[in-house]
């Protein structure tokens, strides 16, 4: 007996939010070196590289002409300013990426979340990931040992803000084991690509399934 095929699928944009501090750069990482169908959208920006940072692989860079061009055109999914320099998610890639059935992380913030909601909400997953308490996420903050105190003071401030709009995310997750935490959020990728909509060829393995046996 001949087995049905497996239908196509189309891939979904992944979108991980969370203030600065609740783990989310980690298990970015954990998920794109176990996943191979997941990469993470290169975003153009405006700034100079920095040391290290290559061309097509950190970052896609280019000058304010030619990112204004592209916001012109609409060839951004999201795109926003940060501290005069300007970054953005190109469409065409994330849009072939998605027709071939592979899938893209996002790690941006609410405002990036509700652009790319606005262009592509059918092809979104987004997770909010909260930290167990503010005054847990201080610690890691401090821990870090990466910010003065005033720009500690400053990224809480800003914490409350992000945590504020969680109820615009389809998941939440408390980021207080880190391995739990990893696990389920494959849980939710595994369960987003079974979504009958993103099984593009469902209905031809359904209809092979159903056809009359030879006699």
């Amino acid at each position: 007996m001949t087995a049905c095929p497996l239908p196509s699928r189309r891939g979904l944009l992944l979108v991980l939010s969370s203030p600065s501090g609740t783990g989310k750069s980690t298990i970015a990482r954990a998920l794109l070196e176990s996943d191979p169908d997941l990469s993470l959208s290169v975003s153009v920006t405006t700034r100079a590289p920095r040391p290290g940072e290559r061309d097509a692989i950190h970052y896609h860079f280019i000058d304010e002409a030619r990112f204004a061009a592209l916001v012109a055109e609409d060839g951004l999914l999201e795109h926003a300013g940060v501290y005069g320099k300007h970054y953005g998610s190109p469409r065409a890639p994330i849009e072939a990426a998605l027709a071939a059935g592979r899938d893209v992380l996002f790690d941006i913030d609410w405002q990036g979340m509700r652009q790319l909601a606005a262009k592509a909400r059918a092809d979104m997953v987004s997770i909010f990931l909260l930290p167990p308490s503010l005054p847990e996420l201080e610690r890691r903050l401090r821990a870090r040992a990466q910010d003065s105190e005033p720009v500690i003071a400053q990224r809480m401030a800003l914490a409350r803000e992000e945590i504020s709009h969680y109820a615009e995310y389809g998941y939440v997750l408390i980021n207080d084991d880190l391995a739990r935490t990893i696990d389920d959020v494959r849980a939710i990728l595994r369960a987003e690509r079974l979504r009958r909509p993103r099984r593009v060829g469902l209905a031809d393995a359904v209809d092979t399934l159903c056809r009359p046996l030879a006699p």
